[in-house]
C-alpha cells in the first residue's frame, strides 16, 4: 500500500475496467438494500346478520295422577272382655283399620270397642294437554361488497 491519497473508485464502474496502480489505496463503496412494508385498511365489503323468530305449536301430554281416600264408620259396639288387649290398627286387604275405643263408667270399669273407621286408599291417572306456543330463532347472513351488491355468506364464511 502507498502513502499517497486513496482514490475513490466511481460508483456504479466496474473495477475491472480500471487500472490500479501498485501501492495505490482503492476505496469500495459498498451499497445496501432495505425493504419496507406498509399496510393499509381497504374496506371489500360488509357482513349484514339479522334474526327472525318463528313459532311452532306444540301439544304436551302429561298423565295426572291423584289419591282418592275413602273413609266408612263400621259400628261394633262390643265391650272387650276382662284382660282382653284394646285392638291395634292394622292393614286388611288394603283397607287400613284404626280402632276408636271408649272407657264407660259401670260398676266396673270395661273397654268398649265403639266403632272402627277403615280407610281405602284408590289410585287413579288422567290423561292431560296442554296447547303451547314454543318460540326458536335463525340468523340470516349477508355479505353487502364495496359496490352495495348483497349476496348470502356461505356456511364457511359464518363458522356454521
Amino acid at each position: 500500500m502507498s502513502d499517497g491519497p486513496a482514490r475513490p473508485i466511481q460508483t456504479g464502474s466496474p473495477i475491472l475496467t480500471e487500472e490500479v496502480q501498485a501501492g495505490e489505496t482503492v476505496l469500495v463503496p459498498l451499497i445496501e438494500e432495505t425493504a419496507r412494508i406498509e399496510k393499509r385498511v381497504v374496506e371489500t365489503g360488509r357482513v349484514r346478520v339479522s334474526t327472525h323468530t318463528d313459532t311452532v305449536e306444540q301439544v304436551l301430554r302429561e298423565t295426572l295422577r291423584g289419591d282418592a281416600v275413602e273413609v266408612t264408620r263400621v259400628p261394633v259396639n262390643r265391650t272387650l272382655g276382662e284382660g282382653e288387649v284394646a285392638p291395634q290398627v292394622r292393614n286388611e286387604g288394603g283397607v287400613i283399620v284404626i280402632p276408636v275405643l271408649e272407657e264407660v263408667l259401670v260398676v266396673e270399669k270395661r273397654l268398649v270397642l265403639k266403632e272402627e273407621v277403615h280407610v281405602r286408599h284408590t289410585a287413579s291417572g288422567e290423561e292431560v294437554e296442554f296447547p303451547v306456543t314454543l318460540r326458536r330463532q335463525r340468523a340470516e347472513i349477508e355479505r353487502v361488497g364495496p359496490e352495495g351488491e348483497i349476496t348470502p355468506a356461505t356456511s364457511e364464511e359464518t363458522g356454521s
